[in-house]
């Protein structure tokens, strides 16, 4: 049995609210989620100064046994490096379009980019602003960690990660992002010299209104 590959274009979509202004967030859903209901949950984020843009994650799928519930996954173990290499390719042509969109407005220019991932989405940004031609100010791992897979022995990865405000959001009561996780990620941000901050707030693996619009404010 042999393996071919094919590169080929296809249709996907991501979703805006908010207006340019001040800042761009770009927020990427977690394992089972679509772009549309993840951006109803960063609804707090738009305070009139803010664009907030949800891509979707390319490879859907049905949540439920009655396939009245889509979802979608930005990648699974099967097949995992193209699969990365795909969407950081499809978040990067998001980040240009939606850069070029303001750009063009009159008066130009865009305002700081933060991004944030909640759950899979957290490991599919860090991926992303350590992989891809993005640039951005801020990263916020909401819920989710920076994947082991990042080599940050890695001068220029890490120069990248450096860059950024990075930091964790995690309900204390999560049963995917528990202390032992949180001090893992730490110890290598640590190792490599990659400054971090840490809030917690009482809650499980979700996303809480009051604690986004206070991480989006800091």
């Amino acid at each position: 049995m042999n393996e071919h590959r094919l590169t080929v274009s296809r249709s996907t979509r991501y979703y805006t609210a908010g207006r340019p202004g001040r800042e761009v967030w770009f927020v990427l859903h977690g394992y089972g989620q679509v772009a549309e209901r993840f951006l109803t949950t960063c609804g707090p984020l738009d305070d009139g100064t803010r664009l907030i843009v949800a891509p979707e994650a390319l490879s859907r799928f049905y949540v439920d046994r009655a396939h009245r519930i889509v979802g979608a996954s930005w990648m699974t173990r099967e097949d995992r490096g193209a699969e990365i290499s795909d969407y950081v390719r499809y978040l990067d042509a998001v980040y240009r379009e939606v850069l070029a969109a303001m750009a063009a407005l009159p008066g130009g220019g865009g305002g700081a980019v933060h991004v944030l991932g909640f759950s899979q989405g957290a490991a599919a940004a860090a991926r992303w602003l350590a992989l891809g031609a993005a640039r951005a100010e801020r990263l916020i791992l909401w819920g989710g960690e920076v994947p082991p897979d990042l080599d940050l022995d890695d001068a220029t990865l890490v120069g990248r990660l450096s860059g950024l405000r990075v930091t964790f959001v995690a309900g204390r009561q999560d049963d995917y992002i528990t202390e032992k996780i949180l001090e893992r990620d730490a110890v290598r941000l640590r190792r490599a010299g990659v400054p971090f901050g840490v809030v917690r707030f009482e809650g499980g693996h979700e996303i809480d209104a009051t604690v986004l619009r206070e991480v989006a404010g800091a």
